[in-house]
């Protein structure tokens, strides 16, 4: 059963207690982790009580400070050290066991850990015999993605969802990783939108990335062959990391054994800030456009309060069905057009378009998009010459465009092709802003992976590597709530920190 959990409040007068006691032996330790002391006092873990409760039998010996374990965790991952270290380093600095939220007579052993991290995430990951996993041979050129496994997949996902989301989502709701993605959105994107980083109708932007597992792709032999003579034999092989499968890194050019973690994120212009929203990591070979449309879904269900204004992705997700999708939801759709499949467009031979879909008027220049007509759910363009005529006298007129003064007008329906003509008309100013957005997601995964070591970790299995990129997402929350928080609000705590915070 779940023992005892304090309040954030009670943490904060703790920690203020036991900083006051530190700061007249170690104020120089206290000032070297002075970014750490400030994420702790932030880190209010007064939503992760309700969401582990259930997780733990209603009788039999209490588990003691689990809030505090979730606490030290992050600060685990704050100083890049690893679990099989931090124990001692806790026990060695007084500084760092104090914000963590413990004494040096209740401080828990690195079991409690590992049982903290079972529970969050229930997953076996013992050693098992799988079939030989041979790493494919044929390979790509650089920059080039592994086609979809089964084509027709994206449009099967896409119809269960528009016909029935709730059936739909309760069979995602068996997945692994459901309570550390829920503690994530109640504990670090809920807080940022309390602190307005997140607003309430969010620009989204999703992309995978390769996560090498710390396990060997080889696996153990425990088959008799070798003592018959045969060396090379395709029995089965015990693996120290059973789920992970063989990838194709795109950036790189070469096959890795892990996963694929599909990350959504956004972009808070005003503080220039990267913020992680939802966290999954799948089977290294899985399409994204296949995670998009799981995590879209996931993502909804996990924020209810946080509106989808517009999706940004890249050419994996490049497909009807996702754009059918999206218009189900009414969420704009910024995805970069796929290059093996530009000339799939759907729309009446009388308008000529370019490949992002903007009109050509008959003497060939594009037109500019001049607004979006809603009560006929249709896009107006005019002649560039004729448009930038008005009062801007940067053209002379188009002659042969048309006669009339205001210019030539073309209509084009979203509904011609929700691909082609998207709600903000490809290669305009505003789709060219949000595409730019995207890149939000790759740094998202470079702090991740690198910033945070998770990839340099040699971390093995699902479980900590899900639970790690989670840590390292929270972390990242942090650093971005620490630069618009008044830590004067915190009562007594500018004595330890008297110089002002970084914005």
């Amino acid at each position: 059963m779940l023992g005892f959990c304090g309040s954030h409040k009670d943490y904060i007068t703790f920690v203020l207690t036991q900083l006051r006691a530190l700061a007249q032996t170690r104020p120089d330790q206290i000032e070297e982790h002075r970014e750490a002391v400030m994420k702790m006092l932030i880190l209010n873990l007064d939503p992760l009580i309700p969401l582990i409760a259930p997780l733990y039998s209603p009788t039999g010996r209490p588990a003691e400070m689990q809030p505090e374990i979730f606490r030290s965790f992050v600060l685990m991952e704050h100083m890049h050290i690893p679990l099989d270290n931090w124990v001692e380093k806790l026990s060695l600095n007084p500084v760092l066991r104090a914000i963590a939220g413990f004494t040096p007579e209740n401080m828990p052993q690195t079991s409690s850990y590992y049982d903290f991290i079972n529970r969050i995430v229930p997953l076996d990951e013992h050693a098992q015999r799988r079939p030989v996993k041979v790493k494919p041979k044929e390979k790509l050129k650089k920059g080039e993605k592994l086609p979809p496994k089964n084509p027709g997949v994206v449009a099967d996902l896409v119809k269960q969802v528009v016909s029935d989301e709730k059936r739909f989502l309760k069979r995602l709701s068996r997945r692994c990783e459901r309570f550390l993605q829920r503690i994530f959105a109640r504990v670090a994107v809920d807080a940022s939108v309390s602190l307005g980083l997140i607003p309430d109708s969010v620009s989204v932007s999703g992309d995978g990335t390769c996560i090498k597992t710390g396990a060997s792709p080889y696996g153990k032999k425990v088959c008799k062959c070798k003592e018959k003579g045969m060396y090379k034999c395709a029995c089965d092989r015990k693996y120290s990391d059973p789920n992970a499968t063989w990838g194709w890194d795109s950036h790189n050019g070469c096959y890795y054994y892990g996963y694929t973690g599909y990350f959504i994120s956004t972009y808070n212009r005003d503080l220039k800030l990267d913020l992680p929203l939802y966290l999954r990591l799948v089977q290294a070979n899985r399409h994204d456009s296949v995670s998009a449309v799981i995590a879209l879904n996931e993502f909804r269900e996990l924020n209810p309060k946080l509106n989808i204004d517009t999706f940004v992705s890249d050419s994996a997700s490049d497909n009807y069905a996702t754009y059918e999708l999206l218009d189900h939801w009414g969420v704009n759709a910024v995805i970069a057009l796929n290059d093996k499949n530009k000339g799939n467009f759907k729309y009446p031979p009388a308008i000529r378009m370019n490949d992002n879909g903007v009109p050509i008027c008959q003497r060939g220049f594009e037109m500019v998009y001049n607004g979006y007509c809603k009560n006929r759910n249709r896009l107006k363009w005019r002649c560039c010459r004729s448009f930038y005529r008005d009062g801007l006298n940067f053209f002379p007129p188009c002659e042969g465009c048309s006669k009339s003064p205001y210019g030539r007008v073309v209509y084009t329906k979203p509904d011609w092709d929700l691909r082609l003509f998207t709600r903000i008309p490809r290669g305009s100013q505003a789709w060219k802003s949000k595409m730019k957005e995207r890149t939000a997601a790759e740094r998202v995964n470079d702090r991740i992976l690198h910033d945070y070591g998770v990839e340099g970790g040699h971390v093995r299995g699902k479980k900590r590597i899900s639970f790690m990129v989670t840590l390292a997402a929270v972390n990242i929350h942090l650093d971005a709530q620490i630069k618009v928080i008044d830590f004067q609000s915190f009562s007594g705590i500018s004595q330890f920190l008297c110089k002002p915070c970084a914005a």
